[in-house]
């Protein structure tokens, strides 16, 4: 097996994914749409399994999920049809929910459909006031923060994207020091400190995308594979945190919780 990591710097990925395809491996395994993306521009011959791309139709890894054509298919993470739950979760927590910050990248492809899910979806839950944080980059958290600082919202939605994920740490530091109960969409976010995490369950996720690459290599086309939809997913409250905000979670919440972080 050979590995390649760009070190968050992704304009090292062409180079990289060339790289790899140079030495003709059987198949490529890519994580995340943007190293998605840059194996199918590389290489229209290796098959290429994707694992953790959020929505692989509109990013335009694939035509459709149920027949993905061409040398590529994978397993995606269902993330628009989540927001809903993670929204209605944080009511559940904080029943006198109004204000709603939600931290995104608007440079990621899906983040405009994921940002009127929210919208829809904050409406429908008596959500009055919502603000959109913007962060494309490492160094503008600092300027959300403050945003986050002077609107003191009730809660903060966090985007799932790679950037957030990259700095989840700082995010759950600064949301923990100013008492924001902060809602994520991957086990990590509330292991570093937000108050729950709702998601796929990513070992869960691994091990599909494990079994789509055996098929491949028996002889299967990745074109002729679906593009599967997560079936297990978690949710993950951190009872510190909570404990910490003065919070009490309803049982309703506790009794849905495949791990309680205490």
């Amino acid at each position: 097996m050979e590995y390649r990591w760009a070190e968050g710097q992704l304009d090292r990925l062409p180079d990289l994914a060339a790289e790899l395809v140079r030495l003709q491996p059987d198949l490529l395994v890519a994580i995340s749409h943007r190293v998605a993306l840059v194996a199918k521009e590389a290489t229209r011959t290796i098959p290429i399994v994707f694992l953790q791309v959020n929505d692989p139709v509109g990013v335009g890894l694939v035509a459709s999920l149920a027949h993905p054509g061409a040398n590529i298919t994978g397993v995606s993470l269902q993330g628009l049809d989540l927001i809903g739950k993670r929204l209605q979760l944080l009511k559940d927590a904080l029943p006198g929910l109004a204000h709603v910050a939600y931290l995104r990248n608007p440079t990621e492809p899906y983040s405009a459909a994921y940002w009127r899910e929210v919208q829809g979806t904050a409406r429908a839950l008596g959500v009055t006031q919502l603000w959109s944080l913007e962060v494309r980059e490492p160094d503008e958290f600092e300027g959300a923060f403050a945003e986050l600082a002077r609107v003191r919202p009730d809660a903060v939605l966090v985007e799932p994207n790679a950037l957030n994920w990259t700095y989840r740490r700082r995010i759950a530091a600064f949301t923990a020091e100013h008492r924001l109960p902060t809602m994520s969409g991957e086990t990590g976010f509330a292991e570093a400190g937000d108050l729950m995490s709702y998601g796929p369950s990513l070992s869960d996720h691994v091990r599909r995308a494990a079994a789509l690459v055996d098929k491949i290599l028996k002889g299967t086309k990745p074109g002729d594979l679906p593009v599967e939809q997560p079936m297990k997913f978690e949710l993950v409250v951190n009872l510190k945190t909570a404990q910490a905000l003065g919070l009490t979670l309803p049982a309703s919440i506790l009794i849905q919780a495949t791990e309680v972080i205490q």
